[in-house]
């Protein structure tokens, strides 16, 4: 007799129960190659379950091979099933366990780059969804081209000249899985092992990784309150391309002045290269209207990097590359074999998000809530903190730079602030020459709302008031 127990209290489908038990000692080899197992009707009548339930699992383990029917004599367990050392399921190391951003609830993440997610235009984006979906014909269902739906691509290209002078053809546009994906991209159109690129630092630690994993050799540029210094830009043997953020530098938030940015055309027109341009949030200006494009004043040889996730919400996934002619065919193949093509209902909803003006709508007033928000955090640091803290950087974005005299933000002392409660990060850990933002943290608050921000800030100044002790 076969030994399985049937368990009716259990959610568990009777199928999988005896299914599993079945399974588990062909493997272990409890039922041995060649033995017999009871008919269908006989082991339906021992479990007493339908003989429909018994027939269902033992259709399925001929079909994954673990039994075999033997014509006028039965079933019978088949050869080669025996697995000497059954697989066990192992509890996963710490080290591995709850990755990515997840928090508790009473944390205050000053984290940048996070718009604010609770005033995502659902109700404009639901409606222009459900059109999408009963107004698309089935063709747009099946697989799409590498560059991105044509709607998307022309419609970003108008809205991209209207607001920063940006110049180009939908031709030129590449859609991607958003700004990591389009970095990825170009440092696998511009980078061969061993070349150098020229980069901002600091920069933030995810594009020198992105770079470095593609065998690039990155040559530091220091940046003060005017940006890169595009002086220092290197000539000759070692000439490569360069990244910037010329907009709103991150994370020190500088703009590049026009004297700057002829620096860097020069550059790229006398030595063959190419200037990246990740203009990551510079919609949000406070001070005046957006700043215009560096790609507007040479498109030949810039490469312009835009996201939706600081605009709308980083759930969507999107962002574009904005590139030169001759290196769009090849970016499109990459991004054939990266992943095919970015989702296309997403593209054909934001197409006509941006088309039908929600987007810029939702800018302006998104410009109001971070105004504000930047404002009460720029009131709060004063009061907590008087002329000891000094902010830098918060004429654009989604973030500031608080500077602090008499502290070092060490590891130690951003660990500290997490255990009371509140996430930041240090200037510092961006840094690829270290030793020189040590008493700079970054402050994000598109996500956070005043009474947050006042909580947070109320627990760094418990911190570092220990700290002065």
């Amino acid at each position: 007799m076969v030994w399985v127990a049937v368990d009716r209290r259990l959610n568990t489908p009777l199928t999988k129960q005896i299914f599993h038990q079945l399974q588990s000692k062909i493997l272990n080899g409890d039922l041995k190659a060649g033995q017999a197992l009871p008919s269908t009707r006989q082991l339906a009548a021992d479990l007493q379950v339908s003989r429909n339930v018994v027939l269902e699992v033992y259709e399925q383990l001929m079909a994954e091979g673990y039994l075999e029917a033997r014509q006028g004599s039965g079933t019978f367990v088949a050869e080669g099933a025996l697995l000497k050392h059954p697989l066990t399921f192992e509890s996963l190391p710490d080290s591995i366990k709850h990755t990515g951003t997840k928090m508790t609830e009473d944390i205050v993440n000053f984290r940048s780059g996070i718009p604010a997610l609770e005033l995502f235009p659902r109700k404009h984006w639901a409606r222009l969804a459900q059109q999408v979906l009963s107004d698309t014909p089935g063709r747009s269902f099946g697989y799409g081209s590498p560059e991105g739906r044509y709607e998307l691509r022309s419609a970003i290209a108008k809205y991209l000249y209207r607001t920063r002078g940006v110049r180009c053809h939908p031709d030129q546009l590449v859609i991607t899985s958003g700004a990591t994906q389009a970095i990825t991209l170009v440092a696998k159109l511009l980078v061969n092992p061993g070349d150098h690129i020229m980069i901002e630092d600091p920069i933030t630690n995810d594009i020198q990784t992105i770079f470095t994993s593609c065998g690039a050799r990155l040559i530091p540029l220091p940046v003060d309150h005017s940006g890169i210094a595009a002086d220092r830009l290197v000539t000759g043997a070692y000439h490569g391309s360069v990244y910037v953020t010329p907009s709103h530098q991150y994370p020190l938030g500088s703009i590049l002045p026009i004297q700057r940015r002829v620096q860097l055309i020069e550059y790229a027109r006398n030595t063959g290269s190419y200037i990246v341009e990740d203009d990551y949030d510079s919609e949000f200006r406070y001070e005046g209207p957006p700043i215009h494009s560096l790609q507007s004043l040479d498109p030949s040889v810039v490469i312009y990097i835009g996201t939706f996730s600081k605009i709308l919400s980083p759930a969507l996934r999107i962002g574009y590359l904005i590139l030169p002619y001759p290196l769009v065919e090849r970016c499109r193949m990459l991004k054939w074999f990266s992943d095919l093509h970015t989702p296309s209902l997403e593209q054909l909803i934001l197409a006509r998000f941006i088309e039908e003006g929600f987007l810029e709508r939702h800018i302006r007033q998104m410009k109001k809530v971070y105004k504000q928000r930047r404002n009460f955090l720029r009131k709060v640091l004063g009061q907590c903190f008087g002329d000891s803290v000094q902010v830098t950087g918060d004429s654009t974005g989604l973030h500031l730079i608080a500077e602090f005299t008499g502290i070092r933000f060490t590891n130690e002392v951003l660990e500290q602030m997490l255990g009371a409660g509140v996430s930041v990060h240090g200037v510092e850990m961006h840094a690829i020459q270290k030793g020189r933002h040590e008493n700079r943290i970054i402050l994000g608050y598109g996500n956070l709302e005043e009474q947050q921000i006042e909580k947070g800030i109320s627990r760094i100044k418990h911190v570092l008031d220990n700290i002065r002790k």
